[in-house]
């Protein structure tokens, strides 16, 4: 079996509205280009901050600005008017948990996936005016960033913890610490360790700066180490990226002696065999 659940049906652009992009037309695109490239699930998961209940949870400007869409609409009309399976991405937001608990335990996912795209008020992954990297203090980054994914796995509120190494994204374009990465790891691993949730690899890097898919192999093998299983996605914005270079995952994965990846309904795992 092969799966992509980390799916979102539109571009990052605030100009791509739910009325242009959550249609059965556009669903069709997505359903048409997973049969080609042999996905079996597939699965949408839209960012929690389109949404204006997001706001309810935290008020970063970032968020104000693009929370415009009404998250119940988008699950009605997933569950009333598709076959994707239902799932949201959902950043992990230190001090906010309980107010995420709460937006997420009022809907029925197939899935939640926990990000890490903040440490504080400033972006891993967004160039102008919330880039982290501004700081230039690349081994206090890495570190706050670890340290809050861990937090993530252990919070109990995501399925799957996704594109676990999202701080690598630069690549060459940003301050990069030098050594050995897995004392940045095992800072996540306290958390992976303890925790039930899936991990995800993704393909998503090999379109980014750092041209890696996520998470690294040492942290892979780490967590494989723990015992967590994996989830298969392509972090796809449109069409085309669905299932992007999966030979390279599913080579690499099968490498590593992964048999099973995880798949997802109503909120309860099971595995399949990788496929």
């Amino acid at each position: 079996m092969l799966t992509d659940l980390h799916v979102h049906l539109r571009p990052d652009e605030p100009e791509a509205t739910p009325e242009r992009y959550f249609t059965a037309a556009n669903v069709d695109r997505y359903a048409e280009r997973a049969q080609d490239v042999g996905i079996d699930v597939l699965g949408v998961s839209e960012h929690v901050h389109r949404f204006r209940q997001a706001l309810d949870v935290w008020r970063h400007p970032f968020w104000e600005a693009s929370a415009v869409d009404d998250i119940d609409d988008y699950c009605s009309f997933v569950r009333e008017e598709t076959e994707l399976r239902l799932g949201i991405e959902a950043d992990f937001v230190p001090g906010r948990e309980d107010q995420m608990a709460n937006l997420l335990e009022a809907r029925e996912w197939d899935y939640v996936l926990g990000s890490v795209h903040f440490l504080r008020d400033a972006a891993v992954d967004m160039a102008g005016d919330h880039d982290v990297w501004r700081s230039g203090d690349p081994e206090r980054v890495w570190r706050r960033y670890f340290e809050t994914i861990g937090e993530a796995a252990r919070s109990g509120l995501f399925d799957v913890i996704t594109h676990p190494d999202l701080v690598k994204v630069w690549g060459g374009e940003r301050p990069h610490p030098g050594g050995d990465l897995r004392r940045f790891y095992d800072l996540a691993m306290d958390g992976i360790a303890d925790s039930d949730v899936a991990v995800e690899v993704s393909t998503a890097g090999l379109r980014k700066p750092v041209g890696e898919i996520y998470p690294a192999p040492a942290l892979l093998e780490m967590c494989l180490e723990a015992g967590r299983p994996v989830v298969l996605s392509s972090d796809a914005h449109v069409p085309e990226q669905i299932g992007y270079e999966y030979e390279r995952a599913v080579e690499w994965l099968s490498a590593l002696g992964v048999t099973e990846i995880a798949v997802f309904e109503r909120r309860e795992r099971r595995l399949e065999p990788l496929g």
